[in-house]
């Protein structure tokens, strides 16, 4: 029986960049459908004990860069690991996923997910301007309306259902996996899920 897996994500996350495509290429060599859940960290972080970027402890924020560094390296991932345009506002782009989503489909809404993680962290391209995510659209090859659909108040309500949903079920970062119930944190548990889909 095919695993369920549902996606956890913010746009604006560098580990969430770092997993996407591996994350992507386990479910479809599964042949399991991933429900997209973009989430707003700024609402999940606070009932979970997490803490923005700007006020984490030096040594913590220090550290962070190291690792970025390492696994941008090893996966052979391109990556600016202080980009220009971060930390950034996640939820236009976030929104507009779950647009595509909404209209196209979740391997689209993958597209364009993965589009918007690479525009941050490998392409100095700031998410939070309609004018880039009107790019990303075209580059992905998805209808130009997805960026005004991604306003109406059907889709802020299906973001504010994946962030509750995140926080009822004991989210506290990005991304997190879960497969048929069974949560996994972090783009470095990847190889527990491909565990679990293949078990």
């Amino acid at each position: 029986m095919t695993a369920s897996l549902e996606y956890f994500l913010a746009p604006q996350s560098p580990w969430t960049y770092l997993g996407h495509e591996r994350f992507v290429r386990l479910a479809r060599e599964a042949g399991a459908p991933v429900a997209v859940k973009p989430m707003d960290l700024g609402r999940v972080f606070p009932v979970s004990g997490g803490l923005p970027l700007a006020k984490r402890a030096p040594q913590r924020q220090a550290y962070r860069l190291v690792e970025l560094g390492r696994f941008s390296q090893f996966l052979g991932l391109p990556m600016h690991i202080q980009p220009q345009y971060f930390p950034v506002a996640g939820d236009d782009a976030a929104r507009l996923i779950i647009a595509v989503d909404m209209r196209d489909g979740p391997d689209a809404a993958l597209k364009i997910a993965g589009a918007a993680m690479a525009a941050v962290w490998a392409q100095q391209r700031d998410i939070a301007d309609a004018q880039v995510l009107a790019q990303l659209l075209a580059e992905c090859g998805l209808p130009a309306q997805r960026l005004d659909q991604a306003g109406e108040p059907a889709v802020q309500q299906r973001y504010d259902g994946y962030t509750q949903q995140a926080i009822d079920r004991g989210v506290f970062g990005a991304p997190t996996y879960f497969a048929d119930g069974e949560m996994f944190w972090g783009q470095d548990r990847l190889d527990f899920l491909a565990r679990k889909l293949h078990s």
